[in-house]
């Protein structure tokens, strides 16, 4: 069995081929993406929260923290950075899109992760300094890395923007009337495979379920659900890097169920009673 990682190259490579399209010449990345930093407020706590926005040319999109099996995770690297004690990124409602019959999760045109900032030393500036590795992709996928820096400033001078991105955020469950969620386990060949029942009316007419495993090192394929009335049953398989059936952490995963313009957010795996 594949590794996670290259089993997700070997599949957005399949998706490229299979749209027909090839380069014509290489397309410098800062013609297709592009970020920068924006300052936001001081919380109550001391942190600072601030946002990285990502602008991305017609047409091109990237990826979601759980890109699908036709997508590449973004990686943030901060090592860069002076001062810098913690940081929580944020992540705004997904995309869904449909490649060639493959299922990717993502942005198109321009997205906004907001991030809180803990100082390592309350006294001192914060200095911040971020690699962000993307896939990025339209007719063809194209590897960009971006370098950003700057200042931590608490000003406040782009509070609006961040704010609506915290809002876009996918809702909790209880918000969207989950009543009640149960998981199988089931043992595969080269991983597990988990089904889900959610107890919760539904979103639209058209719902994406994405499974979390809790670990980056797990890979999970595109699932595969059925809509009962208030019941939605969700079943997707799972792969450690190992290719071996391994003990899943039920607390870890995570369910964000997408519908439109429309996401919810379900947080642990329990077994059924």
């Amino acid at each position: 069995m594949l590794a996670p990682m290259i089993l997700r190259a070997a599949l957005l490579i399949c998706a490229v081929l299979a749209s027909g399209s090839l380069p014509v010449r290489a397309q410098p990345q800062g013609e297709v993406a592009s970020a920068d930093m924006l300052q936001g407020w001081r919380t109550d706590s001391g942190s600072i929260m601030m946002a990285l926005r990502l602008r991305l040319a017609p047409g091109w999109k990237t990826y979601w923290r759980s890109p699908g099996e036709a997508g590449i995770p973004p990686t943030f690297d901060w090592s860069g950075s002076d001062n810098l004690g913690q940081i929580r990124l944020f992540w705004p409602r997904p995309v869904v899109f449909l490649t060639s019959g493959m299922t990717s999760i993502g942005y198109h045109d321009e997205v906004v992760l907001p991030f809180e900032v803990v100082a390592a030393d309350p006294g001192r500036p914060v200095r911040l300094g971020l690699q962000v590795d993307l896939g990025v992709c339209k007719d063809i996928c194209l590897p960009v890395t971006l370098a950003i820096a700057g200042d931590v400033l608490g000003t406040g001078q782009d509070s609006d923007i961040i704010r609506a991105a915290l809002a876009d955020r996918p809702v909790p469950a209880a918000s969207a009337g989950l009543t009640g969620i149960a998981c199988d386990v089931a043992p595969i060949e080269d991983g597990v495979r988990v089904t889900a029942r959610v107890d919760m009316p539904p979103l639209g007419l058209d719902e994406t379920v994405v499974f979390e495993a809790g670990s980056p090192d797990i890979w999970v394929a595109t699932s595969q659900s059925d809509r009962r009335g208030e019941r939605l049953t969700s079943a997707a398989d799972m792969v450690a890097g190992t290719g071996l059936p391994f003990a899943l952490d039920r607390s870890g995963v995570v369910l964000t169920i997408i519908s439109g313009a429309t996401a919810v957010e379900i947080k642990g795996c329990p077994a059924g009673q």
